[in-house]
């Protein structure tokens, strides 16, 4: 019965909460809150593709209103976050002043970065539907593509990582992680028309570099040759550059910080690369061999 055994397990609690990674014995100690952080995007998101996702109805006036509204919820939500974060790492090293004008040179920066953003999920949008014969519409992609809702997260995370605001860029893309299973790291740097293809199961680490009109398929790992010396590398460029024009099939791995892929190189699925590869390449796999076994034919109990 738990009430016979209720004390023991509340005081072994109590004991871990002194750790300093639990926070809610100390009232002090500030946070970002993930749901808030969560509803930012969710903004964002009617903002730049209004109607897609959200019930706003056009009413006949300028559109201008609507965006002003949503620009405003998403800066006074946006900036109580940002304080958080900011307290939680640099809370004992500026002051509060210093914190709040901080807090309001981000969202300033980041606000004023959302039209160029918009016009590059556009992009992306565009570099979807060429490159994907099933897709029947940009408004399918924009509607239900995992990949591209990956990459629009992305990119709102790397305005903010570029700032070198805490929590907040990982907190967004990891929650993109658990909705399309795509891993994109907010550090990476990624140009125009971007698409990746299933999505399912892709992985971009920090230091990544993708140039223009690069396309990916599922399964694909952009990644360190080895992280076993771990905050040791941290700022260390671990993982590959991707030139332009490249496409890289499915559970193909391309790893290490000193690894560049060329203009125009197309890199076969399951391919393993650790080494540059020259511009306009085709990088294939040979050696793998396909062997089928057909079932012994049993009789047939009709068969004497």
């Amino acid at each position: 019965m738990l009430n016979e055994s209720l004390d023991n397990i509340v005081e072994g609690i109590a004991e871990n909460y002194k750790s300093p990674e639990i926070f809610f014995t100390k009232p002090d100690r500030h946070f970002p809150n993930r749901d808030a952080i969560i509803g930012i995007l969710t903004d964002l998101r009617h903002l730049m593709f209004p109607r897609y996702f959200g019930e706003e109805i056009p009413t006949g006036c300028d559109p201008r209103y609507f965006i002003g509204d949503t620009l405003i919820r998403i800066e006074d939500s946006l900036q109580r976050q940002l304080r958080e974060a900011l307290l939680f790492r640099d809370g004992d090293a500026m002051s509060k002043e210093e914190i709040e004008s901080r807090v309001n040179e981000i969202s300033e920066t980041f606000l004023a970065k959302l039209p160029e953003l918009h016009k590059t999920l556009l992009k992306d949008v565009q570099a979807a539907f060429d490159g994907d014969p099933a897709a029947q519409s940009k408004e399918e992609i924009i509607f239900s593509y995992p990949g591209f809702f990956a990459v629009f997260v992305y990119r709102i995370a790397h305005e903010l990582y570029v700032q070198k605001v805490p929590l907040i860029p990982r907190i967004m893309t990891e929650y993109a992680h658990g909705r399309t299973g795509v891993d994109i790291n907010s550090g990476a740097t990624i140009g125009e028309y971007f698409f990746i293809d299933h999505a399912t199961g892709v992985v971009i680490g920090e230091t990544t570099m993708i140039g223009n009109h690069v396309k990916i398929y599922q399964g694909v790992t952009l990644g360190a040759l080895s992280t076993r010396a771990g905050q040791q590398l941290a700022g260390v460029k671990r993982h590959p550059t991707i030139e332009d024009n490249v496409t890289i099939y499915s559970n193909a791995s391309v790893l290490g910080g000193e690894t560049v892929i060329g203009e125009g190189t197309v890199i076969a699925g399951g391919a393993f690369v650790t080494e540059s590869i020259p511009a306009n390449s085709r990088v294939s796999v040979k050696g793998v061999e396909i062997n089928v076994r057909q079932p012994r034919k049993s009789p047939a109990s009709w068969e004497l």
